[in-house]
């Protein structure tokens, strides 16, 4: 294969450079076809323009195939935690035991935030989406580190990582026990990552409370699941706010409120909320079936079909096992849950949707798993959130060190009035 492209515009032929990745991706270069041609090319959304270079995640859509630096997320989600992917994917490989027990020590050691933020939670409503709290809580964040500002320090980076991953967990528990009335609970040292979370969430100061260790390990799973998946639209968010230069807190918050999108990270409180209106209408899952079906009926399969993806989510495929293991296990008596699974059923049996490959992907079964937990509805973007974290910290670490240093900054297309002459006010019509 040639190493260049050619395009011929205006009777003048220019060879744009064919750019091969490491799974034999293509593409073509055309960083200087605007300098050379006076063209631009037109992408809206995106969806054929690789905005970077990275070395951080791998997905093939067709193939149903996602990959964190080189390991399968099977793989990942069976034998890992979420404190050493995240490792993985901010370091590049996998650590050893003395490498991981200090990347624990220190997520430890800075669990706690700022005391005097404890009162930021009582200037927000009763009625305040979790996102809004957690998104300007991690910018504020910046306010109590400012020498942690510097995104060209590499030093400064590599120690501010995981004091990031630490507190932004705090933060989100915090709000939950904000939410519902009830006291902060602060995080004990002698427990992990996720089962120091899941303690924040649910533990009050009038009794003990016992950490499920299968909880922690489903929830160990969906944040491995959810930790990054390349350039979708909140990563690239955190990639295009950091490329000024803002500092790591406003880049992460920014990504958040990105990701507070229903088209995005809300997708699975949109299942839950699609489950209730099921629910609601007499729990008839063959209509719902039938309405999804007629373009004209306005009632959309929520959790089904993936953009990327052509073939099963490989995520979803993991955590419908756990799905079924985590629901047989509780043996709870929840309508929403018993119309999921019916709901599941009755679509992978259906041609209309096995033949346009319209899959339950992982939104559909992350907030099935998320209800079962005793999580609320509400606080499921903010724990895709929280999953999301380590792929955003290391897009934005490998953004400032791809050495290329450029602000993002996409062209257009104006499709507006041409000039035209002022007209002053009374001789307006």
């Amino acid at each position: 294969m040639s190493d260049f492209a050619e395009l011929k515009l205006e009777g003048k032929t220019y060879q744009l450079p064919i750019v091969v990745g490491s799974e034999n991706e293509k593409a073509i270069d055309i960083r200087k076809l605007r300098a050379e041609t006076n063209y631009v090319t037109l992408d809206s959304g995106y969806g054929n323009t690789g905005a970077c270079k990275s070395e951080i995640t791998f997905i093939d859509g067709e193939k149903g195939i996602l990959r964190y630096r080189g390991y399968p997320i099977e793989q990942l989600a069976e034998k890992s935690t979420f404190v050493e992917t995240a490792y993985l994917l901010m370091n590049s490989k996998l650590p050893n035991q003395v490498e991981l027990n200090d990347f624990r020590e220190m997520l430890t050691r800075h669990s706690l935030i700022h005391e005097d933020m404890l009162h930021f939670y009582d200037g927000y409503p009763s009625t305040a989406h979790p996102m809004a709290i957690l998104s300007s809580m991690v910018c504020s964040l910046s306010s109590y580190y400012p020498e942690w500002l510097d995104p060209h320090d590499n030093a400064q980076v590599a120690q501010l990582m995981p004091r990031v991953l630490s507190k932004i967990r705090t933060i989100a528990a915090y709000s939950y026990k904000k939410s519902i009335g009830q006291p902060v609970i602060y995080p004990k040292n002698s427990l992990d990552y996720c089962a120091n979370f899941l303690y924040m969430m649910f533990a009050v100061p009038s009794e003990p409370y016992e950490v499920d260790e299968e909880m922690v390990k489903t929830l160990n799973m969906l944040l491995i699941l959810h930790a990054d998946h390349e350039q979708n639209c909140s990563t690239s968010t955190v990639r295009m706010v950091g490329s000024s230069d803002a500092n790591l807190f406003a880049s992460i918050a920014a990504g958040i409120l990105a990701l507070w999108g229903p088209k995005h990270g809300g997708a699975n409180q949109e299942v839950m909320e699609m489950l209730e209106e099921i629910n609601r209408n007499g729990g008839d899952v063959k209509k719902a079936i039938a309405m999804a079906k007629d373009k004209n009926s306005g009632f959309r399969l929520m959790g089904f079909g993936h953009r990327v993806y052509k073939n099963y989510d490989p995520r979803a495929k993991v955590i419908k096992k756990a799905c079924d293991q985590i629901l047989a296990k509780m043996n709870r008596k929840d309508p929403l849950l018993e119309i999921a699974k019916r709901l599941e059923e009755a679509a992978l049996s259906d041609p209309y949707f096995v033949d346009r490959k319209l899959y339950p992907n992982v939104d559909f079964y992350s907030g099935v798993i998320y209800r079962a937990m005793g999580i609320p509805t509400p606080m499921f973007t903010v724990m895709f959130a929280l999953g999301r974290l380590p792929g955003w910290l290391a897009q934005w670490m490998e953004m400032h060190r791809d050495g290329e240093g450029r602000i993002d900054r996409p062209r257009q297309i104006y499709t507006g009035e041409s000039e035209r002459i002022y007209v002053p006010m009374n001789q307006r019509t």
